[in-house]
C-alpha cells in the first residue's frame, strides 16, 4: 500500500513534469546564459530592403494636376481627358521641406509630406517613411511628365479609389 506521503510526492512530481512539458510546448523555455564572450546575433527583420531613392525625382511631380480615377483599363483614355477637364480645380503637390512632397494619404482629410522611394524591382512609390512598399504606399504605375498614374498598395483603398490618373495643368498665363 502507498502512503499518503508518497502519494503526494508522486502528484507533485506529475504536476512539475506536465508544467515542464506546457512550458516547453510553448516556445517558454529557459535560456542558459552562453559560456562565449559574443553576444548573439540580432534576428533581421525579413522582406526589409534597404530605403532606395526613387527614379523620378519630387521637383518633378511638384505643381497643379487635373486628377481623376479610373477601374477598369480600357477607360484610362476617357479618364485621362476628364482628369485634363479638372484642371478647373487642379489637385496641387508642392514641395515637402525635407525634400519630399506635400500629398494626401488615402483616407486622410489632411495632406502631409511623403516621399519617392525606389525598390529593387525598379518600380517607384509615393508614401511615409518606411518599408518599400509599405501599405500606406502608392505604387507610380507610370509616369511621362505630362501623365502620372499611381495605384494605391492596400487592397481595400486600391479598390476604392482605383488607378490615380494625374494630368499636369498648363501653366497659368
Amino acid at each position: 500500500m502507498i502512503s499518503s506521503a508518497q502519494a503526494r510526492m508522486v502528484a507533485n512530481l506529475a504536476a512539475a513534469s506536465c508544467l515542464a512539458l506546457l512550458l516547453g510546448a510553448c516556445g517558454g523555455g529557459f535560456n542558459l546564459p552562453s559560456l562565449t564572450s559574443s553576444p548573439p546575433p540580432p534576428d533581421a527583420e525579413p522582406g526589409v530592403a534597404p530605403e532606395m531613392p526613387a527614379t523620378i525625382r519630387a521637383d518633378e511631380i511638384v505643381g497643379r494636376w487635373g486628377l481623376a480615377s479610373f477601374q477598369n483599363p480600357a477607360d484610362r483614355a476617357r479618364t485621362e481627358k476628364m482628369a485634363r477637364e479638372q484642371c478647373r480645380n487642379p489637385y496641387v503637390i508642392t514641395a515637402g521641406s525635407s525634400g519630399g512632397v506635400i500629398m494626401h494619404l488615402a483616407d486622410q482629410a489632411t495632406p502631409q509630406e511623403l516621399r519617392l522611394k525606389g525598390s529593387p524591382s525598379g518600380k517607384n512609390y509615393i508614401g511615409p517613411a518606411g518599408p518599400t512598399p509599405g501599405d500606406q504606399d502608392r505604387e507610380i504605375v507610370s509616369f511621362d511628365g505630362r501623365v502620372m498614374i499611381t495605384r494605391f498598395i492596400d487592397k481595400d483603398a486600391g479598390t476604392r479609389y482605383g488607378n490615380m490618373v494625374y494630368v499636369r495643368c498648363a501653366p497659368r498665363a
